[in-house]
C-alpha cells in the first residue's frame, strides 16, 4: 500500500502579472495545510512563486528606490522554505516575518557570499542543528553519496551522544575503506582534521575539511574508546564503491541459545551495511539464495549501518513484512503518512533476529529531494566524510517496525541511536538548498523514537558477533552464544 494522508486544500500565488508584489506576498503568506507527501511540492513552488512575485516587481520599467536584489531574493527562497514546512510553528520562539524583514534591513547581501552568511545566520536562529544551508557543492556530494560510489576516506561519522563531549565520533568505518585499513574504529572520537579541532564543529564543516581531490591526504587525529592516548593517521583518499548488503550460510549446529525451539538446521545471515540504490534488490537476492539454500532461521545485521535512502528500508521491511503498517509520519499540524506493508513480502514467516547498536544510528533528519538524482524520503544526519552522505533513521525505523510487527526479535548492547526528526531539502534556485525539519518518525504503535531509540529484547555484548567476515558463524555456534531468539 501507498504512503496515505488526510486530504487537505493549500493555495499558492495566481494571476500573477496582475497583481502587486504587496498583493503577491499576502498571498504567499496564506496558512496552508498539507499532506506529507505534497510537502515538497508546496514548499518548492512556493519558494519560487516568490522569487516569481519580487523578480515582476523588479523588472518593472521604474524600480522603487529599495527594490529587492537578486541576492536578497535568494535569502527570501530560503526564509519561505522554512516558514512553509518548519516543524515548530513558534519558529524558536520568534516571529519568522519580523526576523525577514530585519534580515532585509540590516543584512548586508551585496554578493553570493555575503548572502550565504545570511541564510546560515537565519536558519541558525532556529537553533536547530539539523536545519541547515547546503552550498551547490554540498547538495550535489550528498545526492552523489547515495548513488552507491563515492570519493573520500571511507568514515561515517556524528555528533557525540554524551553532553560531556564535543568531538564528533565515528559511526562506523566502510569496510576495507582508507579509514578501515588505517585502524579507525566504531565509536572513536575524532579530535581533530588537519590540524582543526571538531569540537563544535557541524557535520558539514567536518565534511568541508575532509572532501578533496581523489589522491590527496588528510590527517586525522583520533582516540579509541578503550584508550587514553590519541594518535594521528594519514588518510589517502579514494573512489570508493559500496557494497550495501554481504550474506553467509551458517551450517547447522548453532548454539541452542542462538536459535529458537524446533530449529537447529542452517542459519542465514544477511548484512546491510548501508541504504544505497542497489541494496533492496541485493537484500532480496541474499534472501532468496539463504532460503534456496535451506536456511531455517536469518539474522539481519544491522550494526553501524551509516545511513542511505528511505525507500531501500522501507522495501526491506515490505520484504519481511506482509501486512500492517511500517512507519508514521507526523509534521507540526498533526498530519500523517503511514507506510504500510504492500502483501508481498518475500518471507514474512522465517525466525528473524535483527543486531542493533548505537552506531544503527536513528539518525537524522531525513529529507525528500524533489529534483535531481533524488525523489523520495532519505537520511542526512551521519556525513560519510568520502562525501555527504545520509544517515540511518531508517534504520531504526525497520528495527522498530519490525519488532512492534512481531515479525522479528531485537537484539543488541543498548537502545539505538534515537533521532527520529525528517528533515526535507528544497533546492534554491542557484543550485544551493536548505535543508529543513519537517516531522518525525513513530513506529507502527505510535512511539516517537527520537532521543529515545529502539530497545532491544535481548541484550548482545559488545564485540560478542563480530561484524561481518568468517567469525559470524563460529561466534554463534560458541556453547555461549547470546540469545536472539524467543
Amino acid at each position: 500500500m501507498a504512503a496515505r494522508s488526510p486530504s487537505d486544500a493549500g493555495s499558492t500565488c495566481v494571476k500573477i502579472n496582475n497583481r502587486t508584489n504587496l498583493e503577491c506576498t499576502a498571498a504567499l503568506e496564506q496558512n496552508s495545510k498539507s499532506r506529507f507527501n505534497d510537502l515538497i511540492k508546496k514548499v518548492t513552488t512556493g519558494a519560487a512563486a516568490t522569487a516569481l512575485c519580487f523578480g515582476i516587481m523588479m523588472s518593472t520599467s521604474q524600480l522603487p528606490a529599495k527594490s529587492v536584489t537578486t541576492e536578497q531574493l535568494l535569502f527570501l527562497e530560503a526564509w519561505r522554505a522554512v516558514d512553509r514546512a518548519y516543524v515548530d510553528k513558534s519558529f524558536n520562539g520568534q516571529s519568522w516575518f519580523r526576523i525577514r524583514e530585519q534580515y532585509l534591513k540590516n543584512e548586508s547581501m551585496a554578493n553570493r557570499k555575503q548572502t550565504y552568511s545570511a541564510i546560515i545566520k537565519l536558519l541558525g536562529s532556529l537553533d536547530d542543528p539539523f536545519t541547515r544551508f547546503l552550498t551547490p557543492d554540498r547538495l550535489s556530494a550528498l545526492r552523489r553519496g547515495t548513488a552507491g560510489s563515492v570519493t573520500g576516506v571511507g568514515v561515517e561519522v556524528t555528533y557525540p551522544a554524551s553532553p560531556d563531549s564535543q568531538d564528533l565520533v565515528v559511526v562506523t568505518p566502510l569496510p576495507g575503506g582508507p579509514a578501515e585499513r588505517a585502524g579507525i574504529r566504531a565509536g572513536d572520537a575524532i579530535i581533530s582534521i588537519d590540524g582543526t579541532p571538531t569540537a563544535g564543529l557541524s557535520l558539514y564543516e567536518a565534511s568541508d575539511l575532509l572532501l578533496g581531490e581523489v589522491g590527496s591526504e588528510v590527517q586525522i587525529s583520533l582516540k579509541h574508546a578503550d584508550l587514553a592516548e590519541s594518535f594521528t593517521v594519514a588518510l589517502t583518499r579514494e573512489k570508493l564503491s559500496i557494497n550495501p548488503v554481504t550474506s553467509e550460510l551458517c551450517s547447522s549446529g548453532m548454539s541452542s541459545s542462538v536459535g529458537p525451539s524446533g530449529t537447529d538446521g542452517p542459519l542465514g545471515y544477511i548484512r546491510v551495511a548501508t541504504f544505497n540504490g542497489n541494496t533492496s534488490e541485493a537484500f532480496s537476492d541474499a534472501l532468496i539464495s539463504l532460503k534456496k539454500q535451506g536456511a531455517e532461521r536469518l539474522v539481519l545485521d544491522i550494526r553501524n549501518n551509516g545511513g542511505g535512502l528511505f525507500p531501500a528500508g522501507v522495501k526491506v521491511a515490505r520484504s519481511l513484512i506482509k501486512t500492517g503498517d511500517i512507519v508514521l509520519i507526523a509534521d507540526a499540524n498533526g498530519v500523517r503518512d503511514i507506510y504500510s506493508a504492500d502483501g508481498l513480502a518475500l518471507d514474512p514467516d522465517t525466525p528473524l533476529a535483527v543486531l542493533v547498536n548505537k552506531g544503527t544510528a536513528s539518525a537524522s533528519e531525513v529529507f525528500m529531494a524533489h529534483h535531481g538524482s533524488l525523489h523520495a524520503p532519505a537520511l542526512i544526519t551521519h556525513i560519510v566524510l568520502f562525501g555527504i552522505h545520509t544517515a540511518a533513521l531508517h534504520i531504526q525505523v525497520l528495527a522498530g517496525a519490525l519488532q512492534d510487527s512481531k515479525r522479528a526479535t531485537i537484539a543488541g548492547e543498548s537502545r539505538t541511536f534515537g533521532k527520529g526528526l525528517i528533515q526535507t531539502i528544497v533546492d534554491l534556485s542557484d543550485g544551493s538548498g536548505v535543508a529543513v525539519t519537517v516531522a518525525r518518525y513513530q513506529t507502527p504503535s505510535g512511539t516517537d523514537i527520537n532521543k529515545i531509540g529502539i530497545s532491544p529484547d535481548f541484550t548482545v555484548p559488545v564485540n560478542s558477533i563480530p561484524i561481518g567476515g568468517s567469525g559470524v558463524c563460529t561466534a554463534l555456534q560458541e556453547e555461549n552464544a547470546p540469545k536472539l531468539f524467543r
